[in-house]
Order: C-alpha cells, then sequence, then structure tokens
C-alpha cells in the first residue's frame, strides 16, 4: 500500500498540484479549504491553481503525449494494467480518504471503491482491439481508416464520486493514447491527486495523468488553453452550459455529463417489496447525490398507498451518523449550501401543499456530528408535476412521490421537465417495461433495478442533463480522431486541365 494515499488520510496534508510526475510547488500561496462535512471542521487544504500553474501542467502533458501516444496499444494496457493493480492494493485507504472529504459511509465506499480498477482494465483491454478499415472504392482507390489519439485532455471531475467518475473518464482517455490533465472539484479534491501519484508509482511516464486544483478560475483556465483537444465535465447543468460555450468557442470536443430529476416508475403490478428496496436505493445511496438518484417516483394508484407507507417507514429506519461507523447507513450532504438547499425545498413543498410521510424528525446525533451537515431521508406524497419539488433537482435525501392511472399519464409525468438522464421502471410485466421504456425520454434506463453501472454499459444523458456518452467503445472512440487514408491503385494518372473527364 502506497505511504501516499496514507499521508493523504491525515489531516492538514498538502503537498501542493501534481504534474510531470512530481507534487510540485504552486505559483502562489492561496488556497482551497477543504471540510469534513460530517463534523464542519476544516480536514486539509489544496492550492488555488492559476493560470501560470495551469499552464505547467498541460506543457508536462504535451511533452509526454508523444512518447504516450507512440506506445503500442498492447504496451500502453501492460502500463493500465499495472496501475489498476496498484489502485486495487490501495481501495482500503482511498475508500477512507473518499468518505472523510465527501461524508459517505465508508460502508458504501468500500463497495464502490472496489470496483474502480475495472475501468482501468477494460479499456486497457478494449483499446488492443480498436481496428481500423479499409475499402476498395470507385475510380481504383483504397480508403483505409485508423484512429488516433487527440493530444492533451481536461477532465473535469465533481465532488460526489471523485474517484469513480476519474477513472471512468481516465481509463478511456489514456487507453485511446491521450494526456490528462485533472481539474478536480474543490469540495473534494484530494483523491484525485493521491490517483496521479499512484498513476506514476504504477510506472505510468510522468506528465501523463496530472492534476490542477483551484475554484472556477483553474477550470476556465484550464477549458481555454490552447492546446487542450477535448474537455470531459461531470457536473451541473449551468457549469456544463458555460464549459460547452468555451468548448464551441474553440471548436473543441466535449461530453457532458450534467444534472438529472430521475423519474422512477412503478407499474400495478411491480414486485412491492422489489420497489420500496430498490427505490429506497435510488432515492438515499450517496444521501441522494447523485446525477441518477431517484428523485420522483410515479406510481400507480392500485399500489400508491402501500408503496407510499413502506417506502416512508423504511426511510425513518435508515441510521444517520459517523461515516466511519459500521452501523451508519447514510452520511451527510457536502456542504452547508448543500443543507440549507434541502431544507428550503423541504419547507417549499410543505408550502406547495405536498404531504410530508417521512424525515419529519431532526438527526439529533453526539457531537461532532450534531454539527454535520446531515439531512434525514425526506419523502412527500401527493406532488404535483407543477411544483418545484416535482422539477427541480434537489442533489439531495429529498423525493417526491405522485400517483398515475394510465401509461400515458405516467409517460407525461416522466417526461416533464428538462432532464434526461436515468429513469428506472419496476414492472413484472417485462412488455409493458420495455413498451414503458420506449417512450420516456432518457438516456440510461433501468428495469427492475437502478444506479447498476458497468464499464461496458453506455452512460450519458439528453437535454439539460448533458450529451455524449460515457463507459463503452463510444467513451474509448470519443478520445480518438479517426482518420482516412485514400490510396490511388489506378495505373497512370489524371489531368483535369489537359481535358480529362474523371472528377472525384
Amino acid at each position: 500500500m502506497s505511504n501516499i494515499t496514507d499521508a493523504f488520510t491525515q489531516p492538514g496534508t498538502n503537498r501542493g498540484l501534481y504534474y510531470d510526475g512530481a507534487f510540485q510547488k504552486p505559483e502562489t500561496d492561496a488556497v482551497i479549504s477543504v471540510t469534513n462535512p460530517a463534523t464542519a471542521e476544516g480536514f486539509t487544504t489544496v492550492p488555488d491553481a492559476t493560470a501560470t500553474d495551469v499552464d505547467a501542467a498541460v506543457a508536462a502533458a504535451r511533452a509526454a503525449f508523444a512518447g504516450w501516444s507512440a506506445l503500442d496499444p498492447i504496451d500502453r494496457a501492460r502500463h493500465l494494467r499495472r496501475f489498476a493493480d496498484v489502485v486495487g492494493e490501495n481501495i482500503p485507504k482511498l475508500a477512507i480518504l473518499e468518505s472523510i472529504v465527501t461524508g459517505r459511509a465508508l460502508k458504501e465506499m468500500n463497495a464502490q471503491m472496489a470496483r474502480i480498477p475495472e475501468w482501468i482494465e477494460y479499456f486497457a483491454g478494449i483499446a488492443m482491439g480498436l481496428e481500423g478499415e479499409s475499402n476498395i472504392v470507385k475510380g481504383g482507390y483504397v480508403t483505409m481508416t485508423h484512429y488516433e489519439p487527440l493530444g492533451p485532455v481536461a477532465l473535469l471531475t465533481p465532488w460526489n464520486h471523485p474517484v469513480l467518475i476519474l477513472v471512468k473518464k481516465m481509463g478511456a482517455a489514456l487507453a485511446a493514447g491521450n494526456t490528462c490533465v485533472v481539474k478536480p472539484s474543490e469540495l473534494a479534491p484530494v483523491s484525485p491527486l493521491v490517483m496521479a501519484a499512484l498513476a506514476t508509482e504504477a510506472g505510468l511516464p510522468d506528465g501523463v495523468v496530472n492534476v490542477v486544483t483551484g475554484g472556477p478560475q483553474t477550470g476556465a483556465a484550464l477549458c481555454a488553453h490552447p492546446d487542450i483537444h477535448y474537455i470531459d465535465l461531470t457536473g451541473g447543468t449551468t457549469t456544463g452550459r458555460k464549459v460547452a460555450a468555451v468548448a464551441g468557442e474553440r471548436l473543441v470536443q466535449t461530453t457532458m455529463e450534467l444534472g438529472g430529476k430521475t423519474p422512477v416508475l412503478v407499474c400495478q403490478d411491480a414486485d412491492l417489496d422489489g420497489a420500496i428496496a430498490g427505490g429506497l436505493f435510488s432515492a438515499f445511496v450517496a444521501s441522494g447525490q447523485t446525477c441518477v438518484s431517484g428523485a420522483r417516483f410515479i406510481v400507480h394508484h392500485d399500489i400508491y398507498d402501500a408503496f407510499v407507507t413502506g417506502i416512508a417507514a423504511r426511510a425513518d429506519a435508515i441510521t444517520l451518523g459517523d461515516p466511519m461507523a459500521d452501523t451508519t447507513q447514510i452520511g451527510p450532504v457536502i456542504s452547508k449550501a448543500s443543507q440549507d438547499r434541502c431544507k428550503r425545498m423541504i419547507a417549499t413543498a410543505k408550502a406547495d401543499g405536498a404531504v410530508q410521510v417521512a424525515g419529519a424528525s431532526d438527526p439529533n446525533l453526539p457531537a461532532p456530528f450534531d454539527q454535520g451537515f446531515y439531512i434525514r431521508p425526506t419523502v412527500f406524497k401527493d406532488v404535483q408535476p407543477e411544483q418545484e419539488l416535482f422539477l427541480e433537482e434537489v442533489f439531495g435525501p429529498v423525493i417526491s412521490i405522485t400517483p398515475f392511472d394510465t401509461e400515458e399519464e405516467a409517460l407525461a409525468l416522466a417526461n416533464t421537465g428538462t432532464f434526461g438522464l436515468g429513469v428506472s421502471i419496476w414492472s413484472r410485466d417485462i412488455a409493458r417495461a420495455h413498451r414503458l421504456s420506449l417512450g420516456i425520454r432518457g438516456g440510461v434506463i433501468w428495469l427492475n433495478d437502478h444506479h447498476r453501472n458497468d464499464p461496458r454499459s453506455v452512460w450519458g444523458g439528453v437535454r439539460d442533463s448533458g450529451f455524449g456518452k460515457e463507459n463503452g467503445w463510444d467513451a474509448l472512440k470519443a478520445y480518438m480522431t479517426k482518420k482516412s487514408v485514400i490510396v490511388r491503385t489506378a495505373p497512370g494518372h489524371d489531368d483535369w486541365f489537359a481535358g480529362s473527364n474523371r472528377y472525384g
């Protein structure tokens, strides 16, 4: 296990930025404070990188690109498999670090972290099988295509899954032959620094993985840098619009994985216990802070009362507390601002006439967790489609339940609003479930399950939830350009201006 991982789990560790294979001193002494959301206490600081720091990190990525991109995919795969092994060895400490910084229960982080190496291994494997094509075409020509990496790329990662979302992006980018500069969220910037150091420890060449920490100005400098050739962002829709505008000005391609307001359709023939258990997981894992959290439940009238009673009782039984304790099931939300937003939306839902059926009691935790940013899992029933709680993303453990009678009504309710990322449909009638999936707007649809993710399962949304795909071949190819080479095989030559009638 790496000493780097051990060091960063200690409060106050600030090694600097990470680029060119080492921790680097930033241009200024400006820092950003990182808070433990379970106690509201300061945990550490990270540098607030300047445009000059960004220039240095991108320069390191550019210098490394020539060698990394020239490696045969088989050799790159060997590097990446070793990286996956090193990450796997450090999972216990990485899980602790993620739990400290994000507030998520350690039990939950251990389960998620166990799968992290799979993304690196998967992209290392499929990159070896990426083949070009050739065709004999009209007029005595052969066209050949092959894939080439783009250059240094920018990976902008969020605070809710700092390592998971980083490896989803980084695995594809590196396997394709690119080098990367990572800009993590200022709320959870620590584990990406550790991941970069582990990449070097695993033998990846210096400059292949680089990290600049900082606030919005750091991200803006990175996105606007003339030697960044792809931008992959996971974040809020407002940030996505800004980044997309910068990328559009530079004509740089992007992947945008943005917000969501995930509908959960529960049909009258659903396995009620399974739908309640799955709905509970969809809504409250990670304290409801995922882009595909089950947020608005659309439940058939025939089972509406039973579903409401069941999920409300289960929600009130969820244990909050110290994220490091084995008995804790969910932790706090990420910040005071997030806690305040949840409280405001709860108050608005009450004022709008929605009926609160779970989450009325205070968390009532002992010190120091009484100062943390906790919100009890909260359930409202009889929420109307024009109300804020039905339409707007909470990004916390607060859900709505609305009844429906017909499939047409269910689809209309599910498609209300501007988002289109995740959806889950619960029905024992597979024909009905599939029929509904065809009519609903969303990029990732689960039938009788939720939240399941795999490096082979394409992931991405539409409309205000973004564009482009993570996972699978789509993600790998997005980090490459497809080049066409046309070879003349016909004898002789043409001379248009001497009378030849061949054109094209």
